[in-house]
């Protein structure tokens, strides 16, 4: 499928990529939605405290399990397995959590999705304000090349750079160029086309507590002459841990469509173990989340059931999911327009782009 656009495309917010959004009708349109009866979406959409409070009481556990074993056996190699776990936790599964917790839909209570955010995105490396106005924009124009900030495999394909991403260098490394940035009161051009006027003064402030903590840490570490506080707090655990969120997250979206407006193309639904939707937080429906963010995580097995009828297959395995993202992305290097084609139900045709 082409895209229409000239390539290499202009994934920045203010260039040529998005005025033609805007011109075509691409920027805050609307999108297909799977024909569910509204009874049984103001259902499924009902929030609960307590699968969340469940899950994070283990996550937390988790953590001190994995934290503790590793900083018992430290310096000795018996360490190695118990921080790759505990770096999991730290930079991998708190990818789902921001996530969720940012949508709102995690917890009911309010301030438990406002702490359980505020965690994640330290541990991640996502500033709080910054990624929610981010992500809203996501949600808002999907994959649409000049609107969407958080597109993770741009055109035509820098395979180091995706390589790269398993080590949490590209992330950590504009976290950081950001985090300097916001401590001295500026955004950057794309920042400043979805983050609201009245919200920066949050980033700003966030950004400079942030960076006095990742300070101290070095200087702790310094103090005590060990990188042992670095292994546990900071960027060292968020690189370290990423590579099970990239290998999850890259399954989003790799490979798809750019400029359609159904999920249905540019998202899949992957079947993943309860080991890895525990740590990924049921995001492996993707389809099914993108289509209706406000289902919390826990209800999006039920309403990938009720989606059935209207989507594509799911993919059974991550495995299977990879054996069609890894030749899609390699063919992109040459063929940036082209992209992976997902079957639609003939009865429910897929959404139709504006015309020109």
């Amino acid at each position: 499928m082409d895209s229409s656009l000239p390539t290499p495309h202009d994934y920045s917010l203010t260039g040529p990529s998005s005025r033609y959004a805007l011109e075509h009708g691409l920027a805050n349109a609307e999108w297909y939605r799977a024909p569910i009866p509204r009874g049984k979406m103001k259902e499924l959409m009902k929030r609960s405290d307590g699968p969340a409070i469940r899950d994070t009481i283990i996550w937390i556990a988790a953590f001190i399990v994995t934290g503790g074993l590793a900083f018992h056996f430290w310096p000795t190699a018996w360490c190695i397995p118990f921080f790759l776990a505990y770096g999991v936790l730290y930079g991998s599964s708190t990818d789902s959590r921001w996530h969720e917790c940012g949508h709102g839909t995690a917890f009911k209570t309010a301030w438990m999705n406002d702490v359980v955010y505020q965690l994640a995105c330290f541990m991640i490396m996502r500033e709080p304000t910054v990624w929610r106005w981010s992500h809203t924009r996501h949600h808002t124009d999907t994959i649409i090349v000049g609107r969407d900030p958080e597109v993770a495999v741009m055109r035509p394909t820098v395979v180091l750079r995706v390589i790269l991403m398993f080590f949490g260098v590209p992330q950590v490394w504009g976290a950081i160029k950001s985090m300097v940035r916001h401590a001295m009161g500026r955004l950057s051009p794309d920042e400043a086309d979805y983050i609201p006027e009245m919200e920066r003064a949050k980033v700003y402030r966030t950004a400079r507590i942030w960076l006095v903590i990742h300070l101290a840490i070095i200087a702790f570490s310094i103090y005590v002459g060990s990188i042992l506080p670095m292994l546990f707090v900071g960027p060292l655990p968020t690189m370290y841990g990423a590579w099970l969120h990239i290998v999850t997250g890259l399954t989003q979206h790799a490979g798809l469509p750019e400029n359609v407006l159904d999920h249905r193309l540019n998202c899949r639904t992957v079947y993943m173990n309860p080991v890895m939707r525990f740590i990924y937080w049921n995001m492996n429906y993707h389809i099914e989340h993108h289509m209706f963010p406000m289902v919390p995580y826990h209800r999006l097995p039920e309403l990938h059931e009720a989606m059935k009828p209207y989507c594509p297959p799911p993919y059974p395995s991550t495995i299977a999911a990879y054996a069609e993202i890894i030749p899609a992305i390699i063919r992109q290097i040459r063929e940036p327009g082209w992209s992976i084609e997902r079957p639609i139900p003939r009865d429910h045709p897929a959404h139709a782009v504006p015309a020109e």
